[in-house]
């Protein structure tokens, strides 16, 4: 069987989004905000967390909050551009709901998903940020028959491809690409960023938490992985389904690799960095 959990997840989400949702400020649910700026498609970033949304919030000029269900969008405007931060609660499904809902609500010309991340990839440390050139979710995996008895194997668990709907054509995807464009954009600007390094990468999704040292290696080794979370292959799945442009962006809070602890600031050095791409982007739309 091919299909995942996510590839069903996101079948029930578009019923979900079929059934009409809640609006916290009372505007009708099938508004489509972009339309309030014609001609100007609004960018989308995502964080799962407050520490991970609200310095991008405070930086919204006219901000108004909107809930969806249990998730919550503030829209407003970046150097006169419209953007909406979207906080998409922790984990896969969470992130699936929430950028179904902001493609949906607000016909988005660009996502970018943003936040934190532990380490896999050893030439890496807290604070340093991986631009996701691609993005896989390694919770997706097979395994071959084993008896009763003989234990469990997870090493020797095989990759599952990601079955997406994209116009009516089903298409089998090992990992997601993020967008040249929006690559290019982030390279542009990442001199400017000065409390680590920053690298294209893959980062590494699934609701999963990884702090065994050989569990993360033999991820590194099998996926590529620079970094782990819980929410970008999974926003990029259904960006892939939407024919939206997609970018995992993800700073490294902590690392296991090299015993490094959770950092407080990293979240604030993600929305920073993101903030300055986000305006080379509104910059290069003008």
């Amino acid at each position: 069987m091919k299909k995942t959990i996510l590839s069903i997840t996101l079948t029930a989400l578009i019923a979900l989004m079929a059934s009409g949702c809640a609006v916290s400020n009372n505007q009708n649910s099938s508004t489509n905000a972009s339309q309030n700026t014609p001609g100007k498609k609004p960018i989308i970033i995502q964080g799962a967390m407050d520490a991970e949304t609200q310095k991008l919030v405070s930086e919204l000029k006219d901000s108004e909050k909107i809930s969806y269900g249990g998730w919550t969008f503030w829209k407003g405007k970046i150097d006169d551009y419209p953007v909406v931060v979207s906080k998409t609660e922790i984990g896969m499904t969470n992130a699936a709901a929430a950028t179904t809902l902001a493609i949906e609500k607000f016909n988005p010309r660009a996502i970018i998903n943003q936040g934190t991340s532990g380490g896999h990839d050893p030439s890496l440390h807290k604070l340093d940020i991986v631009i996701g050139k691609k993005s896989v979710n390694f919770g997706a995996f097979r395994s071959e028959h084993g008896d009763l008895g003989k234990g469990i194997k997870p090493e020797n668990w095989i990759p599952m491809t990601i079955e997406v709907n994209t116009k009516g054509e089903i298409k089998e995807y090992k990992e997601f690409q993020g967008n040249e464009e929006l690559i290019k954009i982030a390279n542009s600007v990442k001199d400017t960023y000065k409390s680590g390094k920053i690298v294209e990468g893959v980062i590494g999704s699934a609701d999963e938490w990884n702090r065994e040292l050989d569990r993360i290696k033999w991820l590194n080794t099998k996926y590529g992985t620079s970094t782990e979370e819980m929410e970008t292959a999974s926003a990029a799945q259904v960006s892939k389904a939407y024919d939206v442009p997609f970018l995992g962006i993800r700073i490294l809070s902590n690392s296991e690799v090299h015993n490094e602890e959770y950092d407080k600031t990293s979240g604030d050095n993600c929305q920073d960095y993101v903030l300055t791409v986000v305006k080379e982007l509104i910059k290069q739309s003008k």
